[in-house]
């Protein structure tokens, strides 16, 4: 038998006097089945009913299928193109292209650096047709999705307030982005006082790395801002109860925002757009940041620190205050901000605040490319819970509850009025807990084609 696969769908006439794959059919709501027909492996797509075919669907069985050959150690898979497209017909072709391409590519993603007995394999796609364009599309949308994967799996020793710049402009070197990086004695001048109070009590120095890209001058400038929290332990007031090793996700905004660089940059989009990203870690130690201290912020506010938890924040602001510098058109921050937006809208969905139309305009855009996403409230009445009776503002709010909406309303305070603002709070999804679809049991990589599809969308 051949190491090679052939995809094909329950239509195709040569299976229906298989008994095996009838009962399949008939049962069967959808997915697929693997098995050997006329001595050649064949896998067998059901599609689901029309009504409910989306290119998140064509996602999901392609990661499906990419996962199980992957893991058969089969070389190939091979899909007539005219195929998949009158299968989904009711979706536009070139999209179900690239969308089976993206999710084979993702499905089949490993982190393996520190396996020391296993080696990546990965089942190559063969697409029939004259479709190279979409297959490209595909690949780079996912090539920027396992980038975001990549940095957020790393561990905290390698990635790093020090490191994580020299590995952006390793990823950018011979772009059209510009890289600058900014260290400890720079931050000091541009008054970045949430980077360096964070920081503090680090061995690492801070950093601040903009990323900017300009595909087009004449379109508005966006700033992403992520947060890039290399490992939290919670400072001070320091978490407990649990296993610590997934704290090395909360850089996972400062991912999403290289991810979307990535993709924007690699499919050369008519955009202007100025990745912000704080980078540091959050430890405890004889020069931490104490709960009380106040931090004076460039623009002249000032925040009481309630808790050195809430760090994320803390730099947040100092984005937002830059992308303000920067005179940015739209600011969208994102940040595996609350643990309150995972118990408010669970694993598989993140949270957004601000702009009305423009949160809107992102679930639209997010239910189209699988980083699903609602629309949150900032409830005004809210805001004096972050009073604080020595400074401008307390970095947490007197309520036990409504915890992603206060954080919200902090950042807003540093937002420029010009600017149109989302807030993106990802803590609930930055981590799949089991391999499905084109998700493994790691980082998502939630954000990078949020992002990304945003800035296209504003700048059309």
């Amino acid at each position: 038998m051949t190491n090679k696969a052939n995809i094909i769908f329950a239509n195709d006439s040569k299976i229906t006097n298989d008994e095996q794959l009838k009962a399949f059919i008939e049962n069967s709501e959808g997915g697929f089945i693997t098995t050997l027909l006329d001595g050649a492996m064949n896998v067998i797509i059901k599609p689901v009913k029309e009504e409910k075919r989306t290119y998140e669907e064509v996602r999901n069985i392609a990661g499906n299928i990419a996962r199980e050959l992957s893991a058969r150690k089969v070389d190939s898979g091979t899909i007539e193109a005219d195929a998949l497209e009158n299968a989904l017909s009711n979706l536009d072709k070139g999209e179900i292209i690239s969308a089976f391409v993206e999710g084979w590519e993702l499905g089949a993603y490993q982190f393996l650096t520190y396996k020391s007995n296993i080696e990546a394999f990965q089942t190559e796609l063969e697409i029939a047709g004259e479709v190279d364009a979409f297959i490209q599309r595909g690949k780079v949308r996912a090539q920027a999705v396992s980038f975001s994967r990549d940095l957020m799996n790393e561990v905290p020793n390698v990635l790093n307030p020090e490191t994580f710049p020299d590995v952006l402009v390793d990823a950018f070197k011979d772009t059209n982005a510009k890289v600058t990086v900014y260290r400890k004695e720079k931050l000091e001048e541009m008054e970045m006082n949430g980077v360096l109070s964070v920081c503090r009590a680090s061995k690492y120095e801070p950093a601040f790395v903009e990323i900017a890209y300009l595909g087009d001058e004449s379109k508005p400038h966006i700033a992403l801002v992520g947060k890039g929290v290399t490992f939290d332990t919670g400072g001070i007031s320091l978490k407990s109860g649990r296993d610590l090793s997934d704290m090395r996700m909360d850089m996972g905004g400062a991912a999403a925002v290289a991810g979307a660089m990535k993709l924007l940059v690699e499919s050369k989009a008519k955009v202007n757009v100025t990745a912000l990203i704080p980078i540091v870690e959050n430890m405890p130690d004889q020069q931490s940041l104490l709960p009380s201290e106040v931090i004076r912020y460039k623009n002249g506010l000032t925040v009481q620190v309630g808790n050195t938890d809430a760090e994320g924040r803390l730099i947040l602001a100092d984005g937002l205050i830059r992308a303000g510098d920067l005179n940015a058109d739209y600011i969208v921050d994102i940040a595996t901000l609350t643990g309150a937006i995972g118990n408010a809208l669970g694993p598989k969905i993140a949270g957004v605040f601000g702009d009305e139309a423009l949160s809107i305009d992102l679930k639209i855009i997010g239910e189209e490319n699988g980083d699903y996403i609602w629309p949150m409230p900032l409830i005004d009445a809210y805001d004096s819970t972050l009073a604080s009776d020595y400074a401008d503002m307390s970095n947490i709010s007197t309520l036990s509850s409504a915890g992603s909406i206060t954080a919200g309303l902090f950042l807003r305070r540093f937002v420029p009025k010009e600017a149109k603002w989302l807030h993106v709070d990802m803590a609930g999804v930055m981590a799949s807990s089991q391999a499905r679809g084109y998700y493994p049991k790691t980082a998502t990589g939630f954000g990078a084609r949020l992002l990304a599809d945003f800035a296209i969308n504003v700048s059309k």
